[in-house]
């Protein structure tokens, strides 16, 4: 297992191929894809795919979507990270939990800690993070760990509030 990194509370790791079941689990629940516009998975075969064209690719950057296990007892509950997106030239941070996960502060600490890795270990200079207009949980996570609002617009197809934050040991 590549541990990326650890919180109080979490284990964040690469994926592996074999972990196609936990992204069925995630993508497979109408809530928690309801503002990320897309798909419903019905198959394992459809989350291998996530897996191999989106995921796995980035770690060759270092970066990545990493499975979240608690710590105390291993359970899977989502993934959380940095993803380079090019046509853009941004990193963007993002996150997505089990609903079962949803209010007890795991994406606040997940996303902390990897805004904090990208800063501090990957020396990124700018972060982005977005969320849905109509995802008021996902902002409160992005002004916790002091990302900064920049404006509304259009990402995707998608309505968007966007956030920024800069590295600040880098001027």
């Amino acid at each position: 297992m590549h541990i990326v990194f650890q919180t109080p509370r979490l284990i964040l790791r690469r994926f592996i191929i074999a972990d196609a079941p936990l992204i069925l689990t995630l993508n497979s629940d109408p809530d928690i894809v309801k503002y990320v516009h897309e798909p419903v998975l019905k198959t394992e075969e459809e989350a291998k795919k996530i897996l191999v064209n989106i995921i796995l690719p980035q770690y060759k950057n270092n970066m990545g979507r990493w499975a979240i296990h608690t710590r105390h007892d291993m359970e899977f509950i989502g993934w959380c990270g940095l993803k380079y997106r090019p046509l853009p030239g941004e990193i963007d941070l993002g996150y997505r939990l089990v609903k079962k996960a949803w209010g007890k502060g795991y994406a606040t600490e997940a996303a902390q800690h990897s805004l904090d890795h990208g800063f501090n270990n990957l020396q990124i200079k700018l972060i982005t993070g977005r969320a849905h207009i109509e995802n008021t949980a996902s902002f409160s996570i992005l002004e916790k760990i002091g990302m900064n609002f920049i404006g509304e617009g259009i990402v995707d197809d998608c309505p968007v509030r966007t956030y920024t934050k800069h590295n600040p040991s880098i001027s």
